[in-house]
């Protein structure tokens, strides 16, 4: 199939230019001005933009075993329709993804059920490093390591553990840092004032900066002495920017994310959403929130992703011990990223910096990330003036609700292409095609 899509701005490698962009089979073929096809379905992007498909590094998809709450099916298309093409999806799911077969057996979910493209993290806990070293680097994006609260049996709290890890991957490892032992000492505290029903606002002083700092300031420690190449996930906190660098991505060996629900939300926040914003690592104060935003701007900070994370809402609606940690987050991620741009806090060339080429150059995925002849045609087409209303008939995510339900963006995406596959339109779903596993330059 061949698509021309014409007279659209192309946002792509800190450019805005009207280019016509045309697609052939899988790829992008052609970047041009006034490129011209008989035989290419035409569509005509004037007054919108362009952008390469979104790459989330971060989603929890909860297939198999929590397939109640999620699955890959149901959030890759949620996904697709916020412009995400590709995704990394997170080992707790149940059983936990601690074998290679167990990581098998989810991509073969995902190449049978997904819209989008995707990759899946290989798990880690304190007994499985030999099963872990046999991962192919060229596959699966990396090793996810939980140094902090987890789902079963994934948290990794053995020194000697982690030292063999990080000493004796050639893969990248994506850590959760959070301190389990400050936790619970917090969590004691305040459930002897409280008992069960501590408010949701003590959330971040439960799941402090302290935790945070303690366990990002010694994975970036490992890594340093072990040259091992280190991916923090969800950075919530002011303290734990001191941790990182500036500089081109290319040149970094410790590469950090940061999450669109820690630079939008705060503690505030709380009083009105109670756990619909409960997530681990917490949602933090104004001083982290507006600290991470300018951690992005100067680099410190690499990736905007999600750590999207759906619970039915009969979960999420109970005591705070009770409810569990996460946020359904994928299909509105650009939208949040562009109530930035319109309050002038960030530009349209940075936003596709940090969603789509980032993580392509941070995960080294093969010829994806960026709108270039011969790379995969995943795409998507944005209207930034139209206005919606978020609301449970037009969210997609199987949980069916989400923290901005009333809330109007300002901004929508209208097409999405897959590999050259137009799998979303204007409301639409082209199913026909499913997407592809990632792939990865390694040597």
């Amino acid at each position: 199939m061949k698509y021309l899509i014409k007279n659209g701005k192309i946002i792509n490698e800190g450019k805005i230019e009207e280019k016509d962009i045309l697609i052939e089979g899988d790829l992008i073929t052609k970047i041009d001005k006034d490129i011209s096809d008989k035989n290419a379905v035409v569509i005509n992007a004037a007054g919108r933009y362009i952008i390469p498909g979104i790459i989330d590094d971060q989603v929890h998809f909860r297939e198999p075993g929590l397939t109640h709450k999620a699955t890959i099916y149901s959030e890759s298309k949620a996904a697709v329709a916020g412009g995400v093409t590709s995704f990394m999806e997170m080992p707790n799911t149940k059983p936990s993804a601690l074998t290679q077969e167990l990581l098998e057996e989810k991509y073969k979910i995902a190449s049978q059920t997904s819209l989008a493209n995707y990759s899946f993290f290989m798990g880690t806990s304190n007994d499985n490093v030999e099963e872990i070293l046999k991962t192919n680097p060229e596959k699966v994006c990396g090793i996810k390591i939980f140094m902090g609260s987890s789902t079963g049996n994934m948290l990794v709290d053995d020194e000697k553990v982690l030292r063999k890890i990080f000493s004796s991957t050639p893969l990248l490892i994506a850590t959760h840092c959070e301190d389990e032992k400050t936790i619970k000492t917090n969590s004691e505290l305040y459930k002897e004032k409280y008992g069960e029903n501590i408010p949701m606002s003590f959330h971040p002083v439960i799941r402090n900066d302290e935790a945070c700092y303690l366990s990002s300031s010694f994975a970036v420690s490992l890594a340093k002495e072990y040259n091992t190449r280190l991916h923090i996930l969800h950075i919530s906190t002011e303290k734990e920017i001191e941790l990182f660098e500036k500089g081109p991505l290319a040149n970094k060996r410790i590469t950090t994310e940061v999450c669109v629900h820690h630079l939008y939300f705060q503690s505030e926040d709380y009083a009105r959403l109670g756990s619909r914003i409960k997530c681990n690592p917490a949602v933090k104060f104004k001083s982290d929130k507006d600290a991470l935003l300018k951690a992005l701007l100067d680099d410190r900070l690499d990736i905007i992703a999600t750590d999207h994370a759906p619970h039915t809402w009969e979960e999420k609606d109970q005591s705070y011990f009770n409810a569990p940690a996460g946020v359904p987050l994928v299909q509105h991620s650009l939208n949040i990223m562009l109530e930035f741009y319109r309050e002038g806090k960030i530009s349209l060339e940075k936003i596709i910096e940090k969603m789509c080429h980032a993580p392509a150059l941070c995960f080294d995925i093969q010829k994806r990330g960026f709108l270039r002849e011969g790379y995969y045609a995943d795409l998507a087409i944005v209207d930034l003036d139209e206005q919606w209303q978020v609301d449970r008939s037009n969210i997609l995510y199987k949980c069916n609700w989400s923290p901005f339900e009333g809330h109007i963006f300002t901004g929508s995406v209208q097409q999405t292409f897959v590999n050259g596959h137009l799998a979303y339109d204007n409301l639409s779903f082209n199913e026909s095609k499913k997407g592809m596993r990632l792939l990865f330059n390694k040597k």
